[in-house]
């Protein structure tokens, strides 16, 4: 009994940042990916970037995806909000050629963890 009770005490009821569930989050999500998808022409088209638009939709889905294995939905509300605010400063034209294209930067891969993978690798 007193196991519960103090099981009971150190558990913490948080309050969700925007979305109640799962599913919402994820609509949220997605809803996001369309608005900057729309965006897409009109953002290589005003800083004149000398990236095509599926370079740009590809970077896109890459740079949504490295977020995929995010499964709080706190975290989840927390990057859309600062997706859209990055939104809102590009569509506003707040934002320099230079910072839209730091996105470009080239991604860069795991570095190798075994034996073979380091000395192979070292050797490039």
């Amino acid at each position: 009994m007193a196991a519960k009770q103090a099981i009971q005490v150190g558990t913490k009821t948080v309050r969700p940042v925007l979305s109640l569930n799962h599913g919402e989050a994820k609509a949220r999500v997605l809803n996001l990916y369309k608005a900057w998808y729309r965006q897409i022409p009109y953002v290589v088209k005003e800083f004149d970037m000398p990236k095509s638009e599926d370079q740009c939709r590809a970077k896109l889905k890459e740079l949504f995806l490295n977020n995929k294995h995010v499964t709080d939905v706190r975290v989840i509300d927390m990057l859309v909000i600062k997706g859209q605010m990055e939104l809102k400063e590009t569509v506003n034209m707040w934002k320099q050629k230079g910072h839209v294209m730091a996105y470009f930067k080239p991604t860069e891969e795991p570095k190798p963890k075994d034996f073979l993978s380091k000395f192979f690798s070292s050797n490039e």
